[in-house]
């Protein structure tokens, strides 16, 4: 029996995940990152490869309000400013990109904190 290991199986999840997402001018891509301390995300426009917003856990906006927070409800605060950015950015419509993560904890409180604000999936 082959056994596979944890980071290539997320590759492969990821991979999987890529075939289907791409981010266009009209409706870029928005990409999670998630680390045991922190979560990342970014607004993609893969038809000229560039970041058009971001937001992570480690920036001030969101880490001196999220202490005493847990990771989830931090994650909900990274994703209602990624959404603020992207609106400020002209962007309405996204393609999420879990980024071969399982749509639930942290990644789901990102998504779903984002649709709150006004981004639609």
């Amino acid at each position: 029996m082959i056994r596979v290991k944890k980071k290539t199986s997320k590759k492969l999840r990821h991979e999987r995940v890529r075939k289907k997402v791409k981010g266009t001018a009209e409706r870029p891509r928005l990409s999670v990152f998630r680390s045991l301390s922190g979560i990342y995300a970014q607004v993609i426009d893969d038809q000229v490869a560039k970041t058009m917003a971001s937001a992570s856990s480690l920036e001030q906006l969101v880490s001196q309000p999220g202490k005493g927070k847990t990771k989830t409800e931090i994650a909900q605060l990274v994703g209602q400013l990624i959404a603020q950015r992207a609106k400020d950015a002209g962007i309405t419509q996204v393609v999420f990109d879990r980024g071969g993560y399982q749509f639930h904890g942290r990644v789901k409180a990102l998504a779903e904190a984002a649709q709150a604000v006004g981004l639609e999936f």
